[in-house]
């Protein structure tokens, strides 16, 4: 069993959101990813879609999460179901910065 050390791994980085790909195509899976991303307070994903199933675990922070058009509001240790295709956005309206990881359904993710 391969040992990551996430903090070696490339970050990719939007305003106020920074991403790592801690588990995915590149470390051999072929059927699924996981994430790991921190967003900044007042930052947001940008409005995206991607072809499979994600399951978010808010491990600290708080936000709003849109799904189709739906805003539900959440805080800490909370998880968020997105189906595939849906379009969406998660939005951290706290004062601290959010913690999230996400599995989702395949490997490569093409958002």
């Amino acid at each position: 069993m391969p040992v990551i050390e996430n903090a070696r791994l490339p970050v990719h980085a939007l305003p106020g959101l920074e991403h790592r790909t801690v588990a995915g195509h590149a470390q051999g899976l072929a059927s699924m990813e996981v994430w790991k991303q921190t967003i900044a307070a007042g930052a947001a994903t940008p409005v995206h879609r991607h072809a499979c199933e994600e399951v978010i675990v808010v491990l600290s922070g708080s936000g709003e999460v849109t799904v189709e058009g739906e805003t539900s509001v959440f805080g800490p240790d909370t998880t968020l179901v997105v189906p595939a295709d849906a379009v969406h956005q998660i939005v951290n309206t706290g004062a601290e910065p959010m913690l999230l990881v996400a599995a989702l359904g395949m490997a490569p993710v093409r958002v």
